[in-house]
């Protein structure tokens, strides 16, 4: 159920969305296009902004204390950043693709396209063991931007208006969010896919939006 519409710069090629102490962090892609920007949630305004170097195609974000991860897609390169300023502290290698990222509070969350999540520590961004997403007993790949709240992880699929919830701990899609709907008519032109979820500290409602989407939702998840 969307209970606001908000707006989204529709040059904004989303790939991590996180709302933190009343400020939306967005993670840009694209080569020559990358960026990591502080938002004002309502009304979208650009409070700071830092582009990546063009060699860099920027993928999900998270915030971790006050710090800031944000990954790359196929450069194996996770940026730590001052929460504050934005400013790129240093880098740390990794192997594979960089697709989502989360913090849980006491570990960061990362997804790589395909059925994995990777636990990683949020001090060395060092690998703490791996859990494999499973639905009906079947390996579910694709898993894009990530959000953990309430113990939970929250899975964009690429390619899909589905969002995933998750037991990371048994690796369980223990529900099914059907996102489709949002973008109407003519506003799907020029659009891309579904892909940011930011939960709303405090309540049990999400931000929502997609690449080159011209509005961020705030959403209430309803049971059918």
């Amino acid at each position: 159920m969307v209970t606001r519409v908000l707006p989204h710069d529709r040059s904004s090629f989303t790939q991590g969305l996180e709302l933190s102490d009343g400020t939306l962090y967005e993670g840009t892609g694209q080569h020559g296009r990358s960026a990591l920007r502080a938002l004002d949630p309502d009304t979208g305004r650009v409070l700071r902004e830092e582009r990546l170097p063009s060699a860099l195609f920027g993928e999900g974000i998270t915030v971790a204390g006050d710090r800031i991860w944000q990954i790359t897609w196929q450069e194996g390169v996770a940026l730590e950043r001052d929460r504050q300023s934005l400013r790129e502290l240093r880098r740390v290698r990794y192997s594979g693709e960089g697709w989502g990222l989360c913090a849980d509070g006491s570990r960061l969350v990362m997804s790589d396209g395909g059925a994995q999540l990777t636990f990683r520590d949020p001090a060395s961004f060092a690998e703490l063991g791996s859990v494999t997403v499973r639905s009906g007993g079947e390996p579910v790949d694709e898993l894009n931007e990530l959000e953990c709240v309430g113990g939970q992880v929250f899975a964009n699929v690429w390619g899909s208006d589905e969002i995933l919830r998750i037991d990371p701990a048994s690796g369980q899609v223990t529900a099914v969010v059907d996102a489709s709907g949002l973008l109407r008519g003519p506003e799907r032109a020029g659009t891309d896919v579904l892909n940011g979820i930011a939960s709303v500290p405090g309540t049990d409602e999400f931000l929502l939006t997609g690449k080159l989407w011209p509005h961020v939702y705030r959403v209430r998840f309803v049971p059918e």
